[in-house]
């Protein structure tokens, strides 16, 4: 094992930060929540909407890993809800960037591994997508280059920051596979649209992996956090449907979720999807531990 860490976490509690922090005390190193509410003893407090944050409290930390952030499909997206999910993400990414900033040559931190999505290459087809493609367009794009332009203060301080451009994490817990069990265990699963959407996931397990991995890899700049096998959404929607032996036979049409969720979320979420391959990660000798869907479900549902 490399040499114990100090390392802040924000989002803690949540689906990734949650195993995060249980992956990296299990290695043996040492996690600071960071938080919004009244630290407790060994927390770090921030706000960002104030701008609270003392810039002494990161000395002595090695890296600093920002996953907060208002959950994109949590609400509707009323012009409230979207000012919310954009500023949750640049206010407090601003914020720690700044505060790294400060201290980066008095001990401070000098890894930020911040959060991104691969929202960022907008809604495309069968392109294959690497982090040398160009950002597209639409709301999460925006978000997302918003949002990784807000580490400048860090990176221009000479801090390594890495963008996390996270695919769709599977995990039993939460998120995307937690919603979608039930209806499939009842045989009532099956492809939304036309199915022929890419989706760009990766297992809870790899996706910590891959934050552990670039704690001490050499890397900056973006970096797809995908499994190195992209599947259409009809190619996803049969596998998990294998996996609990039941049909998937069951088709959504896009006018349920579009009257649901709105029109704009749920083409965003499920009848659009990108085609993103994690080049830098392999690049560098990252190993997945599920390179393929039907390795990630054979693991994940039997938990």
């Amino acid at each position: 094992m490399s040499s114990p860490l100090t390392v802040a976490v924000s989002g803690s509690t949540g689906l990734i930060g949650s195993a995060l922090v249980a992956r990296l005390r299990a290695d043996g190193h040492s996690v600071v929540p960071m938080v919004r509410r009244p630290a407790r003893e060994g927390e770090i407090h921030y706000d960002p909407r104030s701008g609270s944050l003392d810039p002494e409290n990161l000395i002595g930390l090695d890296a600093v890993v920002h996953l907060a952030g208002a959950g994109i499909g949590d609400r509707r997206w009323t012009n409230a809800y979207r000012r919310e999910i954009l500023e949750s993400r640049t206010l407090s990414t601003s914020l720690i960037a700044r505060s790294m900033a400060e201290v980066v040559n008095r001990g401070g931190p000098r890894t930020l591994l911040s959060g991104s999505a691969i929202g960022i290459y907008g809604a495309t087809d069968d392109e294959e997508l690497t982090e040398r493609s160009a950002a597209g367009t639409g709301f999460l794009a925006d978000v997302c280059r918003d949002w990784e332009a807000a580490t400048a203060a860090a990176e221009d301080a000479g801090v390594r920051v890495a963008h996390l451009r996270t695919g769709i994490v599977l995990s039993p817990a939460g998120g995307a596979l937690k919603k979608l069990l039930p209806l499939f265990r009842l045989g009532l699963g099956g492809r939304m649209g036309s199915g022929r959407q890419w989706q760009s996931w990766i297992s809870i397990d790899d996706q910590v992996g891959a934050i552990v991995f670039l704690l001490t890899a050499d890397i900056s700049g973006p970096v797809n956090l995908t499994a190195p096998s992209p599947v259409t959404n009809a190619e996803f929607t049969t596998a998990l449907a294998s996996a609990l032996s039941r049909p998937a036979i069951v088709p959504i049409p896009s006018f349920g979720p579009r009257l649901l969720l709105g029109r704009d979320l749920a083409d965003a979420l499920l009848f659009t999807g990108q085609r993103v391959l994690p080049n830098r990660l392999t690049d560098a000798g990252f190993a997945f531990e599920h390179g393929t869907l039907s390795e990630a479900f054979t693991s994940l549902l039997r938990r």
